[in-house]
């Protein structure tokens, strides 16, 4: 039975380390006291190197950190969800992402009985999958490929495309649509012909609200522009087949319940990428995942990238008492990865109750957010230097340039460099207005290159950190109630805003109900 971090013997060790030398941690006087300090908090993990070194904690809570992981079960937590047990309790499900981008064939330790069909069947899926998409990629007459969908049929493959765009092929563009805020298909719209055009319409039910409407909406654009052959033109990347053949689409990927939205870009829901970068490249995805997860689950905690990241979470929510964490990636390559961390994060993790429903007495996640370096530096970067809030920042590199602009690269690293620098040791200024105090943490994510294969390990890293932080604080990560009311209430709200009925609102809505429809 898995103990929450909270109810394990160091606990109350850690309240009382932070009380008395956490709180006041300087550290300058860390790094001057231990030489040793930056050898000790870096360490490399598949494609990726990071420098944990300039956060407030120091050896020995870590070490009580890394006792109470062991404590609270994470590594039977860990064992269960690779190996297929059913961790999301709220659902009755397994969760096996990482599934998506095992090697066929390959059997582990703790293994179900069902995986090795489970497995078979990924790879079938995924090899027809690629070989349309590379048939996509061959095809000249297709110059244009539109994806509908929302939350993780939006997010991921969107980052995804953007962030690997010097591996993507030439003459095809890809264009996403997630809002059901017609402003965003009508735009794309108009700079397409239906006989150059794919439609990806991604849809694990074929039921989600936002991306049936545009779907309707597209398909009727199609038809009214004189577009021929739905079939040819569109593809559905969906579970329920029947109501995808319904609209003429004849075309389809699916995937399982096991697969949460917000993992599946390693899924049918990933095929934008696969034509973006080619079956090769995107294999190179799922290989890269598929190292991280292997160093997750085999890494001693001590030296486990994700292990180490997670409980750094936990120390700065429910001891620092810090609510947010920015994120800067220093590639505008990557400048759709905050927001893509966001709905991994605060959707897996922005729970107030426990596995069993009770609820929590501890914080749980951190608001998300960011922008690509340099230009958060020119916006907000203002409060992570002088404001009242400390404000931990997570900078994300890449050594090696993408283009072949003199200077621009080395600029961009020496700012990366000197941010989290001047973080740290701030300066004594002539007056309050030019001070910087300085001792504000940073952590710092290096890539060699920017490549299908460490974007994977990159994202998967992200993933395994977000479930060693919800498996601490004994949460659900892979449910997301949270979502639904507002959706319900929705098609109430709808069917009012045409009838003017307002009966049993609340006076603010039922207000705007008719302020909307007055049009004053």
């Amino acid at each position: 039975m898995s103990l929450r971090c909270d109810h394990t013997p160091q606990w109350p060790q850690l309240q009382a380390a932070f009380s008395a030398q956490g709180r006041a941690l300087d550290l300058r006087q860390a790094f001057a006291q231990d030489h040793q300090r930056f050898a000790h908090f870096s360490q490399s993990a598949p494609h990726v190197f990071a420098d944990l070194s300039k956060n407030l904690w120091d050896r020995s809570t870590e070490a009580l950190l890394l006792d109470m992981a062991q404590a609270t079960g994470l590594a039977q937590h860990r064992d269960a969800m690779l190996g297929g047990q059913p961790i999301n309790s709220t659902e009755g499900r397994a969760v096996l992402h990482t599934l998506l981008r095992r090697p066929a064939g390959l059997s582990l330790p703790g293994d179900s009985s069902s995986l090795a069909g489970h497995l078979a069947d990924v790879h079938a899926t995924l090899d027809a999958m690629l070989a349309y998409a590379d048939t996509v990629r061959a095809d000249d007459a297709i110059t244009d490929i539109v994806n509908i969908g929302i939350g993780g049929s939006d997010l991921g493959p969107h980052m995804a495309v953007l962030a690997l765009e010097q591996f993507r092929a030439h003459g095809k563009r890809l264009h996403f649509v997630s809002n059901v805020d017609g402003h965003e298909l009508y735009t794309a719209l108009q700079s397409l012909r239906p006989q150059n055009t794919l439609f990806l319409i991604a849809s694990k039910t074929f039921t989600t609200a936002e991306t049936m409407t545009n779907a309707a909406s597209a398909l009727a654009w199609f038809e009214q522009q004189g577009g021929r052959d739905v079939g040819r033109h569109f593809a559905a990347l969906t579970t329920n087949v029947e109501a995808a053949r319904a609209l003429g689409i004849t075309t389809t990927f699916g995937f399982w319940d096991w697969v949460g939205g917000r993992y599946s870009l390693w899924s049918a829901i990933g095929l934008p990428v696969a034509i973006a970068i080619g079956s090769a490249g995107f294999r190179d995805l799922l290989a890269g995942a598929h190292a991280m997860d292997e160093h997750f689950r085999t890494a001693p905690f001590a030296q486990n990238l994700p292990v180490r990241l997670g409980l750094l979470d936990v120390w700065y929510r429910n001891f620092h008492g810090f609510t947010s964490r920015c994120i800067a990636p220093y590639h505008a390559a990557l400048r759709r990865l905050p927001a893509y961390l966001q709905q991994l994060e605060m959707e897996s993790n922005g729970k107030r109750v426990a596995r069993d429903g009770t609820p929590l007495a501890l914080a749980t996640s951190p608001v998300l957010w960011g922008e690509p370096g340099t230009n958060g530096q020119h916006a907000f970067f203002q409060m992570l230097h002088q404001g009242t809030d400390v404000l931990p920042l997570e900078l994300i590199a890449v050594r090696q340039a993408t283009h072949p602009l003199k200077g621009h690269h080395e600029k961009l690293l020496a700012n990366a460099l000197a941010q989290a620098q001047a973080l740290m040791v701030g300066k004594e200024g002539e007056d309050g207005h030019r001070h910087f105090p300085g001792n504000r943490p940073s952590t710092f994510l290096l890539l060699d290159a920017l490549t299908p294969a460490s974007l994977g390990a990159l994202i998967a890293l992200q993933e395994h950190r977000v479930f060693v932080s919800g498996s601490l604080w004994g949460i659900n990560s892979f449910d997301q109630w949270g979502v639904e009311l507002g959706k319900v209430l929705a098609k109430d709200i709808e069917a009012r805003l045409a009838s003017g009925d307002a009966a049993g609102l609340d006076g603010s809505t039922a207000g705007l109900l008719g302020r909307l429809r007055s049009g004053a």
